[in-house]
Formats: structure tokens, sequence, C-alpha cells
């Protein structure tokens, strides 16, 4: 492998070259993991909106090598339940992530098997570190994309499942025009 360079717009988070192709996310694929499926059935029917968009740049997927990218989050609710990320663990589950916010702002809500959880508002400028063994989700509370830049090692893999299954213990959701943390109804 040679080194290179690649362009992220700094507010948008999308690559001008091409080089790196979205993938996005819209609520009928993740409609199980808001607390109200008959909320998100409903946005399902009027359009499916995108939740968010990921453009990640994943060199070998061996030791020593950096996957990296962005992620916009767009503005949104689903009932009370802000847009968010499917979020997930590390396959290597001591595996870290950092992210940059390049515009916007919003949470990332974090938690460990062992049930500690941490939710961290994050704002342009500002980088998140996202230590081993915390699963991780990103959440829009703004009125605008939430867009970050994220770099994790390039071994460490995605398990979306045990999110998928279990869900996280805690939700964000708006109330009395404010984002709150609350005790996840569904969570298992």
């Amino acid at each position: 492998m040679k080194p290179y360079t690649i362009d992220f717009d700094l507010l948008t988070g999308i690559c001008k070259s091409g080089k790196v192709q979205p993938v996005q996310r819209r609520v009928s694929q993740m409609k199980m993991q808001f607390a109200d499926p008959e909320a998100a059935q409903k946005a399902i029917d009027s359009g499916d909106p995108v939740l968010y968009e990921f453009s990640t740049l994943l060199n070998d997927e061996k030791k020593g090598t950096l996957a990296f990218g962005s992620t916009i989050i767009y503005p949104g609710k689903i009932g009370d339940e802000y847009y968010m990320t499917k979020g997930h663990f590390h396959t290597i589950l001591d595996s870290a992530e950092v992210y940059y916010c390049l515009s916007g702002k919003g949470f990332m809500m974090m938690e460990t098997p062992e049930g500690d959880v941490d939710l961290q508002e994050v704002h342009p400028g500002e980088a998140l570190y996202v230590p081993g063994r915390w699963a991780h989700r990103s959440i829009n509370h703004g009125t605008e994309p939430f867009v970050m830049l994220f770099v994790y090692p390039g071994d460490s893999g995605h398990d979306y499942g045990t999110i998928e299954t279990k869900g996280y213990r805690k939700l964000v959701v708006e109330r009395d025009g404010k984002p709150v943390m609350i005790d996840n109804p569904k969570w298992k």
C-alpha cells in the first residue's frame, strides 16, 4: 500500500472526489430499534426517509491498518426519539474509535456489556474518544445534519447483531423541547 490523500467536505462530510461511496440507512432498516414501531411504520409509509449515511475507507482489514470515513446523521424524530445510527460494538471488543465533529451537534450514546452507560454531547471542533468495550451510537438532536469523521483499527470489525437483538439500555427522546435520556422499555 502507498500513502494517499482523500477529500472530505468539512461541513457536509461528503467525499467530493467520489473515491468513497456512501451507504444509507433508512427507517425501514432500523424499524425495530425505535421504541415506537407504529411511528416508524408511519415514517416508512410516508417515504422511508434516510436516517443517516456513512462513507468508510477500509484499508486492509488487518492489524496495523486504520479505517476512516464520515457519518452524516440527518435531523428528525421517529415519535419522540431522535434520528440515530444503528450503533455497534467492535468484533474485537477492546478496539477503540475516535470521532471528530465537523458540523451540527448531537450525542454519542455508549454502553459496556456490563451495563455502564455514558452520553456525551459533541459540537463542531470537538473530538470524542470511544474506548474499547463500549458500544456506541450517534444521535442527532439538532436541526441540521450532524457530521463526524471517524477513525478505528482496520481489523476491529463491527458487531451490529448484539444491538439489534438487545437494543441499548437507554434512549434519547424529546421532552418539553429538550433531549432527555430515559430507560429503554424494549431493552432485553
